[in-house]
Formats: C-alpha cells, sequence, structure tokens
C-alpha cells in the first residue's frame, strides 16, 4: 500500500480535482494523506462547485460530487496533519489539486508549502499537478527542464468572460494567468503543452477521449477537472511502479 499526501487549503479547493483522485487512489488500496497548513480541521471545497457556479451550471458532476461526500466523511479528512513538521520522506506520491476562489492563495502562495514540494521532488517518485495545482510546482522552481500542461489561458479567460457580469474576479485567482506564470518558470517555452481546445467535455471513469495529460517520466500534470479521472489513473500506474 501506498501514501500519497493532497495538501489543500482551508477552503475553496476544487471538488474534483481532489475528490476523483482520492476515489481512484483509495479504491485500489491506497491511502490518501491530506495536509493544510495547520491541521486539525477538515477543509472544505469551494461551495459554488457543489451548487453550481451560475444558474446550476459550471460546477462539479454528479459523480465527482458523490465521491466528495465520501470523501468528507473520511477520517483522514477530518483530521488532516499539519504541513510545517510534515516529513515528506514518509510519501510515496504528492497530488497537487487546483482550484481558482480566494480561499486558494492560502495553498498556491505558501512559501513554506513550496518547500516541502522541493522536498519530495529531489526524492524523485511520484507527483501529479492539475490545473491551478502546477502553480504549486512552479513557484517551488521545480519545473525546469520538465514537460507540463496546466490551466490553459484560453480557459481561464473564457471562464472569467462569461461570468464576471455575475462573480466578479472570481475565476481570476491573480492577475497573471496560470499558464503565463507556469510558462515563465520553465526553461523554454516548447516545455509547455496546451493540448487541444477543449471548453466542456469531460472525461469519465469509462471515457478518457475528452481528457488530455502530459506526462513527463515521474510527473504528471492536467489542464482541468475534466482531465481528473485520467490524470488520477496515470498518477495511479506510477505509483503501483
Amino acid at each position: 500500500m501506498a501514501r500519497i499526501w493532497i495538501p489543500l487549503p482551508d477552503t475553496d479547493f476544487d471538488v474534483t480535482e481532489v475528490a476523483v483522485p482520492w476515489k481512484v487512489l483509495t479504491r485500489a488500496g491506497h491511502e490518501v494523506v491530506f495536509v493544510t497548513e495547520r491541521g486539525g480541521v477538515a477543509p472544505a471545497a469551494d461551495p459554488l462547485l457543489l451548487t453550481g457556479v451560475l444558474f446550476g451550471k459550471l460546477g462539479a458532476q454528479s459523480e465527482p460530487r458523490a465521491w466528495y461526500a465520501e470523501m468528507i466523511a473520511s477520517p483522514g479528512f477530518q483530521a488532516p496533519v499539519a504541513w510545517a513538521g510534515l516529513d515528506v520522506t514518509r510519501f510515496d506520491a504528492l497530488i497537487l489539486p487546483g482550484g481558482h476562489a480566494p480561499g486558494m492563495k492560502q495553498y498556491l502562495g505558501s512559501q513554506e508549502l513550496q518547500a516541502k514540494v522541493r522536498q519530495f521532488f529531489a526524492l524523485n517518485r511520484p507527483v501529479g499537478a492539475i490545473c491551478h495545482g502546477v502553480l504549486v510546482a512552479a513557484r517551488a522552481g521545480v519545473l525546469k527542464g520538465r514537460r507540463t500542461t496546466c490551466l490553459p489561458k484560453y480557459m481561464e479567460r473564457s471562464a472569467y468572460l462569461a461570468t464576471f457580469w455575475s462573480l466578479g474576479r472570481y475565476y481570476r485567482t491573480y492577475d497573471a494567468y496560470v499558464e503565463e506564470e507556469v510558462t515563465g518558470a520553465l526553461e523554454k517555452k516548447e516545455d509547455f503543452v496546451r493540448g487541444p481546445i477543449e471548453l466542456s467535455t469531460r472525461g469519465t471513469d469509462l471515457d478518457d477521449r475528452a481528457a488530455f495529460v502530459v506526462e513527463d517520466a515521474n510527473y504528471v500534470s492536467a489542464r482541468w477537472p475534466g482531465d481528473a479521472y485520467l490524470f488520477a489513473k496515470k498518477l495511479l500506474e506510477r505509483v503501483r511502479a
């Protein structure tokens, strides 16, 4: 049995990008350990992704919502550990999930967490980063010489333009687009892989045709919640190996 750590902010993480990898890994018999800044108190996902961001649309699909309900009832989720004292050598893999609402900045901007991520990357064990989660790896300085994807600018911009009249900057976590910051952290721009254009169709547990990931040795990256199933499966392959 492998042990995988997933760091999270106290609030606003993406439902699908956490619940789907959790389910895929735990049903395969592995242990997932949740990690927050202070530990001890269960974190909470972005509530709009559970109810529907706008007119009941743009939120998590029914299966990830059901898996989220299972996940938050699990003992490991109810008692996360603090990232300050975390011994990363005790883990076999790391997942860096995303999310875009304001509470994510606690996780995306933590230099303390970035130091832990650098330590784990140095172990050359499996790491997965999806959507905004790639920012944590970029800010930790571990992506030079690696190929990666992340939330593409066209996706982030489209979501913002479709909702700003009602939700303001909800879909713009930072002034810079995620893609811009990630590409700036790479050795060369060609190491960023945007993937096929997609705005609505998502992969599922049984159908990966709409999903896209980038694989680079022990590192797997993905763009958005629509890639979460394939992303989790590819990370699971590395955990099993």
